[in-house]
Order: structure tokens, then C-alpha cells, then sequence
């Protein structure tokens, strides 16, 4: 078996359009959550969102190509440009066979096909784009991406709903370590703020409807919590084989040491109160990694700011950790960006490697009236430094699927 490390890092987020902005943003407890500008609002339960702001595609795209990509993969083709120059590496083409992208996609084009449907609604079928279809599909963005950087390995999109990111890092950890592909792009891409995903979801109760006071409307673990606030953007990372990274000189940030995954086969939406399937994924990546849970000392939660999930979430934490769950500092980003719903798994995935490697823990904001039932160490002070050897990320969805990544500070 291969040993996998990760090479690079790239992020685009509702605090900040690269990395390093969404980094200080997040440790600074900025909210990059607003007053909805996607579209008009108006008559919708739920007005506020954590939106990407000023994203320039064409400053990674042409603007002819950019034309035919929705939202979500021009994020993607950006996000992987980023990653390839921190990571000082252009695919060789005797390697692009080794080399494969695998970009997790909750919803897809949800945007292109309410538009498309409108058009043909209003003028017909003959007024549909020919390239309606093609730029809909999740797996465009592996695929641009793919494209864009002549990776010729696995191309792949997981559709897992909220665990969609988490599951493609996982998928891509698996294809280097069993000696498939020496190089993956992966991660998580996604933009649904739409009218349509706004109706859906508040039709469910879902959504957080503190209209009036956005940057406290996402609330992990807070006992006012009221719902999720949608979010959008893209997290990816650039993983390589510990031998392939040597020989190339690459900086290594941190190392993948395990991937769970399971179902909870409960029910649609909900999970089991006991936290039981996300337990049984915690407890997988750490047992792949071959270490004891007590070495396990930070935790990049799911926290949806829902009811269930964050009560859940916290009840698996203390079934597989027992009386060490108290010691693990826990955070939860999505008081901060909001819900990225398939790119959530991609982007936290980036910040746990981030506080692997930077010693930093974001804090998790919003956390006004601690609920008693969620009292575990969210780091609701904020920002902590903290030399952490172990971080896991976790990611939860409808369909009651989990997933969960553990990644190591790299040691020789």
C-alpha cells in the first residue's frame, strides 16, 4: 500500500475567492454570510445566503469557454489552477495516465436547468442551448478539470449529497494508496443558490429564516439554531503518493491516513438520534489509519446548524471517542460561510489539512446559547493554537450517507 500526502491546497469560499483570503477570514471569525444578491428574494421564507462575492471566471478561463460552464465547475477549473501553482507541478504527459481528478457535486447545474426549463417554457423546445445538457451534468467539473490540466487517470464525480466532497477525497486517498494513480486533483464543487433550491429547501423547515440578522443566522451547536444557510464554492486538494511527492521535491503539508463511509439506512433526511451511522464512519477512517481514537485531537465538524445534525453529530462523537471526546477541540465552519452542501466536504477538508499544518484552529462562532445537549469543546472562543498530530472531517447527508477523512500532521 502507498502512503498518501497531500501537495496543495486551493479554496474558493463566501470569505474570500483563494485560500489564503478564506484562511485569515476564517481565523479572523469573519462572516461571509449576507443579504441574498443572487436573485430577488422577495416573498421566500429564507433571504440570505454565504455567496461567493466578485469571482472573475475569466481570470482562469477564457471568456468563450466560461460561457458554457455553470457556476460550480467554473469554481472547480479555477480552484484547480490555484492548486497547481502552489503545488509547482504541470502533469508531464508520460505521467497524465497516472494523474486523475474525482470532484464531488451535491446538485450539479440546478441554475442552468431553471433557466433552460424557462426558455422552454416561453419560446420552445428550439430555444434550448446546445450546450444545456453538457454543462448541467455534475461530473463537469472532473471533467473540465480534467481537461484543463490533461489529467488522464480516474475522472470521476460523487453524487453523496452533503458528504459528496468528503466521499471524492476519500475515493481519490483510495486510488493512490492502492497504487492505481500516483496524483489526484479532488474535492468538492458546488453552486445552488436558486430560486428553486431556495423553495425546496425551505418547503423542508430546512433553512435558517433569521432574515434579519445574517451574520448570527448559522449557528452550529447553538441551542437557538433554526436551520442551515445555504452556501456555495469550492475546496480541493492536490494528493500525491509520499514516493512521487519526494521525487519531485514537492512541499508536503499533511498526510491522508483514513477514509470511513456508511449509511445509516434510517430515513430520507433525518438521522438516527443515537448518531449511529456517523459513528460507524468515524470509527472506519480511524481504524484504516491503525490508531487509537485518543490520538485523535481535532475535529472539523459537519455542524448544519439543524437541530438533529448537531445533536447527533455530538452523541456519535461521545460513542467513539468516550470520556476523549471532552479533550478534542472541536470546530464547526459553517457558522461562518454557511453550507456548501456538495463542496462542504472539499473545503473542510482544506482547513483541517490547514490547522494540521499551521498549528491554528478556526474557532466556531455563533455560539450564544450553548446547547446542553451539545457540550463538547466547540472552541466557541475562537481561534486556538494548538500543535494537532490528528485532524478528522466529517460530512453528513441526506440519504443518510457519511463520510469522514483523517489526516495526519506529516512526519517522516
Amino acid at each position: 500500500m502507498k502512503r498518501v500526502v497531500v501537495t496543495a491546497l486551493a479554496a474558493i469560499t463566501p470569505l474570500g475567492n483563494d485560500l489564503e483570503t478564506s484562511w485569515e477570514n476564517l481565523l479572523a471569525g469573519k462572516i461571509g454570510i449576507a443579504e441574498l444578491t443572487s436573485f430577488d428574494a422577495t416573498g421566500f421564507d429564507t433571504r440570505i445566503a454565504g455567496e461567493v462575492k466578485g469571482f472573475e471566471p475569466t481570470k482562469y478561463i477564457n471568456a468563450k469557454a466560461a460561457r458554457r460552464m455553470e457556476k460550480f465547475a467554473q469554481y472547480a477549473v479555477g480552484a484547480s489552477k490555484m492548486l497547481m501553482e502552489q503545488a509547482a507541478y504541470t502533469i508531464p504527459a508520460e505521467e497524465a495516465h497516472r494523474a486523475g481528478v474525482i470532484i464531488g457535486v451535491g446538485l450539479g447545474g440546478l441554475d442552468g436547468i431553471e433557466h433552460q426549463h424557462q426558455k422552454l417554457m416561453d419560446a420552445g423546445p428550439g430555444r434550448i442551448s446546445p450546450f444545456f445538457i453538457p454543462t448541467i451534468i455534475a461530473n463537469m467539473a472532473a471533467g473540465m478539470v480534467s481537461i484543463e490540466h490533461g489529467a488522464r487517470g480516474a475522472n470521476i464525480c460523487t453524487t453523496t449529497a452533503c458528504a459528496s466532497g468528503t466521499h471524492a477525497i476519500g475515493a481519490a486517498f483510495s486510488e493512490i494508496k492502492l497504487g492505481r494513480n500516483d496524483v489526484m486533483i479532488c474535492g468538492g464543487a458546488e453552486s445552488t443558490i436558486t430560486p428553486l433550491a431556495f423553495a425546496g429547501f425551505n418547503a423542508m423547515k430546512a433553512l435558517s429564516t433569521r432574515n434579519d440578522d445574517p451574520e448570527h443566522a448559522s449557528r452550529p451547536f447553538d441551542k437557538e439554531r433554526d436551520g442551515f444557510v445555504m452556501g456555495e464554492g469550492c475546496g480541493l486538494l492536490l494528493l500525491e503518493s509520499l514516493d512521487h511527492a519526494r521525487a519531485r521535491g514537492a512541499k508536503i503539508l499533511a498526510e491522508v491516513v483514513g477514509c470511513g463511509a456508511s449509511g445509516d439506512a434510517y430515513h430520507m433526511t433525518a438521522p438516527p438520534e443515537d448518531g449511529s451511522g456517523a459513528a460507524i464512519a468515524m470509527r472506519k477512517a480511524i481504524e484504516e489509519a491503525g490508531v487509537d481514537p485518543s490520538e485523535v485531537d481535532h475535529i472539523n465538524a459537519h455542524g448544519t446548524s439543524t437541530y438533529l445534525n448537531d445533536l447527533c453529530e455530538t452523541r456519535a462523537i461521545k460513542t467513539v471517542f468516550g470520556a476523549h471526546a471532552k479533550d478534542i477541540v472541536i470546530c464547526g465552519n459553517k457558522g461562518q460561510m454557511g453550507h456548501l452542501l456538495g463542496a462542504a466536504g472539499g473545503v473542510e477538508g482544506v482547513f483541517s489539512v490547514m490547522t494540521l499544518a499551521t498549528g491554528i484552529i478556526p474557532g466556531t462562532v455563533n455560539q450564544i446559547s450553548p446547547d446542553p445537549e451539545c457540550d463538547l469543546d466547540y472552541n466557541a472562543a475562537g481561534t486556538r493554537k494548538k500543535q494537532v498530530n490528528y485532524a478528522l472531517s466529517n460530512s453528513f447527508g441526506f440519504g443518510g450517507t457519511n463520510g469522514c477523512m483523517l489526516f495526519k500532521r506529516f512526519t517522516d
